[in-house]
């Protein structure tokens, strides 16, 4: 008999809009009515939507506008509350379908069947920008994870958890492209340390040498890195 594979994260989406669709009497007593705005999560066992413990952040919007994004911050399966208004599916049971969207909104339509009946559930990207993904290419990834016709990249070795390295992979934990300024800003809130920009710009090339994360240079001169997904080394493309 094979040994069941670990549950691991594949994807995350910040500032995924949640809007329920045909979802029975049980559920909406337990997630509301109308849009809630979260962090979807795509593991290769589950979809799981987050909206609790939320934060906020302003985006600008044009040149006088501003857009509170509010999500929830995964660092892994276990920091999840199993509980609502938090929402869990099973990818065996799923039906999902995902569509391009209008001005630049892809989503994922998402049904399933449970104990309490029949749901429905429209995940909607809000955010824009370069990423591994659109929510709409979840959909062919799904497919091929419930058909056992997905590959995944075995996970590489760890750095040591007192390395400069370790903290980066942790400020890269919610799988979003981050400017290495924005990783320095991260790395010291959260070890009350101060940093050089080239040092940990450095840290974040080794850890792209070790197929840890995703590096992108950008026109402008920066460069933005991105935590690697096991699905990096998979058919579907940039």
């Amino acid at each position: 008999m094979s040994e069941e594979q670990p549950e691991v994260i594949l994807a995350q989406e910040q500032g995924t809009e949640m809007r329920t669709g045909g979802i029975s009497k049980e559920l909406k007593a337990e997630f509301g009515v109308g849009v809630k705005e979260g962090t979807l999560v795509l593991t290769s066992k589950r979809l799981i939507f987050v909206c609790t413990d939320d934060r906020g952040e302003e985006l600008p919007v044009g040149y006088f506008a501003e857009h509170l994004l509010l999500y929830s911050e995964v660092e892994d399966l276990a920091g999840i509350p199993n509980k609502a208004p938090n929402v869990f599916i099973p990818l065996q049971a799923a039906t999902v379908r995902g569509r391009k969207g209008e001005l630049g909104r892809p989503s994922l339509d998402v049904s399933w069947k449970d104990e309490r009946g029949v749901h429905n559930l429209v995940f909607t990207e809000t955010l824009t920008g370069r990423r591994r993904m659109n929510l709409d290419d979840w959909a062919s990834a799904i497919e091929r994870i419930r058909s056992g016709s997905q590959t995944l990249a075995a996970p590489p070795t760890l750095p040591p958890a007192d390395s400069l390295e370790w903290k980066v992979i942790r400020a890269l934990a919610d799988m979003q492209e981050k400017g290495v300024l924005q990783i320095e800003e991260t790395v010291e809130d959260e070890y009350h340390i101060e940093l050089d920009p080239d040092v940990v710009q450095a840290a974040c090339d080794r850890l792209s040498a070790q197929r840890l994360l995703v590096r992108y240079p950008d026109p402008s001169g920066d460069v933005f890195y991105r935590k690697a997904s096991p699905l990096d080394d998979a058919e579907l493309s940039d």
